[in-house]
Protein backbone atom coordinates (compact mmCIF):
# COMPACT_ATOMS: atom_id res chain seq x y z
CA UNK A 1 0.00 0.00 0.00
CA UNK A 2 2.92 2.40 0.64
CA UNK A 3 4.45 1.74 -2.40
CA UNK A 4 1.17 2.03 -4.55
CA UNK A 5 0.80 5.54 -2.55
CA UNK A 6 4.20 6.54 -3.89
CA UNK A 7 3.88 5.28 -7.25
CA UNK A 8 0.84 8.06 -7.69
CA UNK A 9 2.75 10.28 -6.48
CA UNK A 10 5.92 9.88 -9.25
CA UNK A 11 2.98 9.37 -11.86
CA UNK A 12 1.67 12.89 -10.78
CA UNK A 13 5.23 14.13 -11.14
CA UNK A 14 5.64 12.83 -14.62
CA UNK A 15 7.11 9.41 -14.24
CA UNK A 16 6.21 7.00 -17.29
CA UNK A 17 7.12 3.88 -19.31
CA UNK A 18 11.19 4.36 -19.77
CA UNK A 19 11.22 7.14 -17.17
CA UNK A 20 14.87 7.28 -15.14
CA UNK A 21 14.26 7.18 -11.23
CA UNK A 22 17.29 7.26 -8.83
CA UNK A 23 17.37 5.87 -5.60
CA UNK A 24 19.97 6.28 -3.28
CA UNK A 25 19.06 5.15 0.18
CA UNK A 26 20.57 2.65 3.00
CA UNK A 27 18.98 -0.43 3.21
CA UNK A 28 15.59 -0.70 4.69
CA UNK A 29 12.27 -1.42 4.27
CA UNK A 30 11.67 2.03 2.77
CA UNK A 31 14.25 0.81 -0.14
CA UNK A 32 12.03 -2.34 -0.63
CA UNK A 33 8.79 0.31 -0.85
CA UNK A 34 10.79 2.80 -2.90
CA UNK A 35 11.92 0.12 -5.13
CA UNK A 36 8.60 -0.97 -6.25
CA UNK A 37 6.76 2.07 -5.99
CA UNK A 38 8.78 3.12 -9.11
CA UNK A 39 8.56 -0.34 -10.99
CA UNK A 40 4.76 0.33 -10.42
CA UNK A 41 4.55 3.70 -11.96
CA UNK A 42 6.25 2.90 -14.41
CA UNK A 43 9.94 3.67 -14.07
CA UNK A 44 13.59 1.97 -14.25
CA UNK A 45 15.36 2.15 -11.35
CA UNK A 46 18.57 3.49 -11.05
CA UNK A 47 20.23 2.07 -7.65
CA UNK A 48 22.88 4.74 -5.89
CA UNK A 49 24.59 2.92 -2.76
CA UNK A 50 25.19 5.99 -0.52
CA UNK A 51 28.90 4.10 -0.02
CA UNK A 52 29.95 4.55 -3.29
CA UNK A 53 32.88 7.43 -3.98
CA UNK A 54 31.22 11.23 -4.32
CA UNK A 55 32.45 11.58 -7.87
CA UNK A 56 31.09 8.20 -8.66
CA UNK A 57 27.61 9.51 -7.41
CA UNK A 58 27.60 12.42 -9.23
CA UNK A 59 28.68 10.47 -12.87
CA UNK A 60 25.88 8.07 -12.45
CA UNK A 61 23.23 11.02 -11.56
CA UNK A 62 24.70 12.87 -14.57
CA UNK A 63 24.54 10.18 -16.72
CA UNK A 64 21.32 8.20 -16.46
CA UNK A 65 19.87 12.07 -16.23
CA UNK A 66 16.76 10.64 -13.74
CA UNK A 67 13.52 12.77 -13.74
CA UNK A 68 13.33 12.00 -9.29
CA UNK A 69 15.83 10.97 -6.69
CA UNK A 70 14.31 8.94 -3.41
CA UNK A 71 16.76 9.11 -0.86
CA UNK A 72 16.37 9.50 2.91
CA UNK A 73 16.83 12.85 5.59
CA UNK A 74 20.25 11.96 6.91
CA UNK A 75 21.83 11.43 3.32
CA UNK A 76 20.84 14.65 2.10
CA UNK A 77 24.68 15.86 1.95
CA UNK A 78 25.43 12.94 -0.49
CA UNK A 79 23.72 14.96 -3.70
CA UNK A 80 24.70 18.66 -3.13
CA UNK A 81 26.05 18.07 -6.94
CA UNK A 82 21.91 16.92 -8.11
CA UNK A 83 21.48 18.58 -11.28
CA UNK A 84 18.82 21.41 -10.77
CA UNK A 85 16.03 19.58 -12.59
CA UNK A 86 15.57 16.49 -10.68
CA UNK A 87 13.38 16.12 -7.94
CA UNK A 88 14.28 15.17 -4.39
CA UNK A 89 11.93 12.83 -1.73
CA UNK A 90 12.64 12.20 1.05
CA UNK A 91 11.16 9.01 2.13
CA UNK A 92 11.42 9.40 5.87
CA UNK A 93 10.43 13.12 5.59
CA UNK A 94 8.28 14.55 8.42
CA UNK A 95 5.60 15.21 5.89
CA UNK A 96 4.43 12.96 3.14
CA UNK A 97 1.81 14.27 0.78
CA UNK A 98 1.56 10.90 -1.23
CA UNK A 99 0.22 9.20 1.81
CA UNK A 100 -3.06 10.80 0.98
CA UNK A 101 -3.33 9.52 -2.02
CA UNK A 102 -4.88 5.86 -2.91
CA UNK A 103 -3.28 2.53 -2.08
CA UNK A 104 -4.38 0.49 -4.88
CA UNK A 105 -2.46 -0.25 -7.97
CA UNK A 106 -1.73 2.73 -10.17
CA UNK A 107 -2.11 1.84 -13.71
CA UNK A 108 -0.04 2.14 -16.50
CA UNK A 109 -1.62 0.58 -19.57
CA UNK A 110 1.20 1.55 -22.06
CA UNK A 111 3.99 -0.16 -20.21
CA UNK A 112 5.08 -3.20 -21.84
CA UNK A 113 7.37 -5.93 -21.43
CA UNK A 114 10.31 -3.79 -23.29
CA UNK A 115 10.50 -1.10 -21.29
CA UNK A 116 13.10 -0.61 -19.00
CA UNK A 117 13.12 -2.27 -15.52
CA UNK A 118 16.50 -0.69 -14.04
CA UNK A 119 19.97 0.92 -14.50
CA UNK A 120 22.97 -0.84 -12.68
CA UNK A 121 26.19 0.64 -12.92
CA UNK A 122 29.22 -2.03 -13.80
CA UNK A 123 32.94 -0.49 -13.24
CA UNK A 124 33.09 -1.02 -16.88
CA UNK A 125 36.38 -1.72 -19.06
CA UNK A 126 37.60 1.47 -19.24
CA UNK A 127 37.15 2.27 -15.55
CA UNK A 128 34.05 4.63 -16.05
CA UNK A 129 31.08 3.58 -14.86
CA UNK A 130 28.68 1.83 -17.54
CA UNK A 131 24.90 2.06 -17.29
CA UNK A 132 23.48 -1.36 -18.31
CA UNK A 133 19.74 -1.00 -19.50
CA UNK A 134 17.70 -3.93 -18.33
CA UNK A 135 14.26 -4.19 -19.41
CA UNK A 136 10.98 -6.12 -17.68
CA UNK A 137 11.05 -8.95 -19.74
CA UNK A 138 14.81 -9.94 -19.55
CA UNK A 139 14.57 -10.42 -15.38
CA UNK A 140 10.76 -12.10 -16.05
CA UNK A 141 12.12 -14.34 -17.85
CA UNK A 142 15.56 -15.34 -15.77
CA UNK A 143 12.72 -16.78 -13.23
CA UNK A 144 10.93 -18.46 -15.43
CA UNK A 145 13.80 -20.12 -17.29
CA UNK A 146 15.30 -21.29 -14.45
CA UNK A 147 12.11 -22.30 -12.02
CA UNK A 148 12.47 -26.05 -13.20
CA UNK A 149 15.64 -25.79 -11.48
CA UNK A 150 15.02 -24.11 -8.17
CA UNK A 151 11.27 -24.78 -7.61
CA UNK A 152 10.80 -21.61 -5.58
CA UNK A 153 7.58 -21.07 -3.92
CA UNK A 154 6.25 -18.51 -1.40
CA UNK A 155 7.62 -20.41 1.38
CA UNK A 156 10.80 -19.92 0.70
CA UNK A 157 12.79 -17.07 2.65
CA UNK A 158 15.46 -15.02 0.85
CA UNK A 159 18.26 -12.66 2.39
CA UNK A 160 18.75 -9.36 0.35
CA UNK A 161 23.07 -9.53 1.33
CA UNK A 162 24.13 -7.69 -1.54
CA UNK A 163 24.67 -4.32 -2.44
CA UNK A 164 21.28 -3.13 -4.71
CA UNK A 165 23.21 -1.68 -6.87
CA UNK A 166 24.89 -4.91 -7.68
CA UNK A 167 23.23 -6.88 -10.11
CA UNK A 168 23.16 -10.25 -7.69
CA UNK A 169 20.61 -8.14 -5.85
CA UNK A 170 18.28 -8.08 -8.55
CA UNK A 171 18.00 -12.03 -7.86
CA UNK A 172 17.40 -11.46 -4.34
CA UNK A 173 14.83 -9.08 -4.35
CA UNK A 174 12.75 -10.26 -6.93
CA UNK A 175 13.57 -13.95 -6.82
CA UNK A 176 11.76 -13.53 -3.05
CA UNK A 177 8.73 -11.20 -3.85
CA UNK A 178 8.02 -12.70 -7.42
CA UNK A 179 7.20 -15.67 -5.79
CA UNK A 180 5.19 -14.49 -2.65
CA UNK A 181 8.64 -15.38 -0.37
CA UNK A 182 10.01 -13.13 2.34
CA UNK A 183 12.61 -11.16 1.96
CA UNK A 184 15.25 -10.62 4.67
CA UNK A 185 16.88 -7.43 4.63
CA UNK A 186 20.60 -8.18 6.25
CA UNK A 187 21.85 -4.69 8.15
CA UNK A 188 24.81 -3.70 6.73
CA UNK A 189 27.31 -4.24 9.64
CA UNK A 190 25.81 -7.81 9.51
CA UNK A 191 26.58 -8.51 6.15
CA UNK A 192 30.09 -7.19 7.43
CA UNK A 193 30.24 -10.26 10.14
CA UNK A 194 30.33 -13.12 9.18
CA UNK A 195 29.29 -14.71 12.59
CA UNK A 196 26.29 -12.70 13.03
CA UNK A 197 24.91 -13.12 9.65
CA UNK A 198 25.06 -17.06 9.77
CA UNK A 199 23.08 -16.35 13.43
CA UNK A 200 20.48 -14.30 11.30
CA UNK A 201 20.47 -16.95 8.94
CA UNK A 202 19.16 -19.38 11.64
CA UNK A 203 16.89 -16.95 13.28
CA UNK A 204 15.20 -16.07 10.23
CA UNK A 205 14.80 -19.70 8.85
CA UNK A 206 16.62 -18.36 5.42
CA UNK A 207 16.00 -21.40 2.65
CA UNK A 208 18.06 -19.65 -0.31
CA UNK A 209 20.85 -17.92 0.22
CA UNK A 210 22.81 -16.40 -2.33
CA UNK A 211 26.46 -15.57 -1.73
CA UNK A 212 30.06 -14.87 -3.62
CA UNK A 213 32.14 -17.85 -2.91
CA UNK A 214 35.04 -15.49 -0.98
CA UNK A 215 31.69 -14.32 1.14
CA UNK A 216 30.86 -18.17 1.74
CA UNK A 217 34.05 -19.45 2.58
CA UNK A 218 33.60 -16.81 5.75
CA UNK A 219 30.05 -17.90 6.46
CA UNK A 220 31.36 -21.78 6.81
CA UNK A 221 34.39 -20.91 9.13
CA UNK A 222 31.41 -19.08 11.34
CA UNK A 223 29.64 -21.93 11.07
CA UNK A 224 32.27 -24.05 12.37
CA UNK A 225 33.20 -21.76 15.30
CA UNK A 226 29.75 -21.13 16.51
CA UNK A 227 28.98 -22.62 19.81
CA UNK A 228 26.65 -23.72 20.89
CA UNK A 229 26.25 -24.97 17.16
CA UNK A 230 22.77 -23.55 15.40
CA UNK A 231 21.00 -25.63 12.71
CA UNK A 232 20.11 -23.56 9.42
CA UNK A 233 17.19 -24.38 7.18
CA UNK A 234 19.19 -23.48 3.75
CA UNK A 235 18.23 -25.33 1.04
CA UNK A 236 19.67 -23.63 -1.80
CA UNK A 237 23.05 -21.93 -1.96
CA UNK A 238 23.73 -20.10 -4.92
CA UNK A 239 27.08 -18.80 -5.82
CA UNK A 240 27.50 -15.44 -8.39
CA UNK A 241 29.76 -12.86 -8.67
CA UNK A 242 33.07 -14.15 -9.01
CA UNK A 243 35.18 -17.23 -9.69
CA UNK A 244 34.69 -20.70 -7.47
CA UNK A 245 37.11 -22.94 -6.36
CA UNK A 246 35.69 -26.17 -5.42
CA UNK A 247 38.12 -27.54 -2.77
CA UNK A 248 37.29 -24.55 -0.62
CA UNK A 249 33.98 -26.22 -0.06
CA UNK A 250 35.60 -29.46 1.59
CA UNK A 251 34.71 -27.94 4.98
CA UNK A 252 31.09 -27.23 4.35
CA UNK A 253 30.38 -30.25 2.82
CA UNK A 254 32.22 -32.30 6.03
CA UNK A 255 29.63 -30.51 8.56
CA UNK A 256 26.41 -30.13 6.39
CA UNK A 257 23.92 -32.12 4.50
CA UNK A 258 24.81 -31.85 1.19
CA UNK A 259 21.24 -33.81 0.00
CA UNK A 260 19.75 -31.09 1.96
CA UNK A 261 21.22 -27.78 1.20
CA UNK A 262 21.94 -28.08 -2.52
CA UNK A 263 24.94 -25.86 -3.55
CA UNK A 264 24.79 -24.27 -7.27
CA UNK A 265 27.17 -22.73 -8.83
CA UNK A 266 25.75 -19.63 -11.49
CA UNK A 267 27.63 -17.25 -14.17
CA UNK A 268 26.65 -13.90 -15.57
CA UNK A 269 27.44 -10.67 -16.25
CA UNK A 270 25.55 -7.71 -15.59
CA UNK A 271 24.09 -7.06 -19.27
CA UNK A 272 22.80 -10.77 -19.48
CA UNK A 273 20.73 -9.95 -16.53
CA UNK A 274 22.68 -11.63 -13.45
CA UNK A 275 22.76 -15.69 -14.90
CA UNK A 276 23.57 -17.19 -17.83
CA UNK A 277 24.82 -20.89 -16.52
CA UNK A 278 23.61 -23.79 -14.36
CA UNK A 279 26.04 -26.02 -12.06
CA UNK A 280 24.56 -27.48 -9.13
CA UNK A 281 27.57 -29.18 -7.20
CA UNK A 282 28.32 -32.30 -5.35
CA UNK A 283 30.92 -33.40 -2.43
CA UNK A 284 32.77 -35.05 -5.45
CA UNK A 285 33.54 -31.63 -6.91
CA UNK A 286 35.53 -30.55 -4.18
CA UNK A 287 38.33 -33.07 -5.60
CA UNK A 288 38.28 -30.61 -9.24
CA UNK A 289 41.66 -28.81 -10.14
CA UNK A 290 40.69 -26.25 -12.55
CA UNK A 291 39.03 -23.57 -13.43
CA UNK A 292 35.37 -22.53 -11.83
CA UNK A 293 33.06 -24.75 -13.66
CA UNK A 294 29.71 -22.92 -14.72
CA UNK A 295 27.97 -25.77 -16.26
CA UNK A 296 25.29 -25.55 -18.58
CA UNK A 297 23.19 -22.50 -20.00
CA UNK A 298 19.75 -21.17 -18.86
CA UNK A 299 17.37 -23.05 -21.69
CA UNK A 300 16.33 -20.05 -22.96
CA UNK A 301 20.54 -18.27 -24.01
CA UNK A 302 22.99 -19.43 -26.18
CA UNK A 303 26.86 -19.54 -25.19
CA UNK A 304 29.54 -19.01 -26.92
CA UNK A 305 33.34 -19.30 -26.72
CA UNK A 306 35.25 -16.58 -28.69
CA UNK A 307 38.66 -15.56 -29.91
CA UNK A 308 40.44 -12.04 -28.88
CA UNK A 309 38.70 -11.04 -32.63
CA UNK A 310 34.74 -12.38 -31.62
CA UNK A 311 35.62 -15.45 -33.69
CA UNK A 312 34.40 -18.73 -32.75
CA UNK A 313 37.35 -20.76 -31.41
CA UNK A 314 37.30 -24.75 -31.71
CA UNK A 315 36.17 -27.02 -29.28
CA UNK A 316 39.45 -27.62 -27.08
CA UNK A 317 41.01 -24.07 -27.89
CA UNK A 318 40.46 -21.18 -24.54
CA UNK A 319 38.38 -18.47 -24.94
CA UNK A 320 39.34 -14.88 -24.68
Amino acid sequence: ELANQLAHHLIGLGVKPDSRVAIGVERSLEMVVGLLAILKAGGAYVPLDPAYPTERLEFMLADSTPLVLLTQTSLRDRWEALPEQVVVIELDAETRPWEQLPEVNPSQPELTPHHLAYIIYTSGSTGTPKGVMVEHGNVTRLFSATDAWFHFTSSDVWTLFHSYAFDFSVWEIWGALLYGGRLVVVPHLVTRSPGDFYQLLCQQGVTVLNQTPSAFRQLIAAQAGMVPALDHRLRLVIFGGEALETATLKPWYAHNDAVRTQLVNMYGITETTVHVTYRPLEPVDTEYRGASPIGSRIPDLLTYILDQHLQPVPIGVAGE
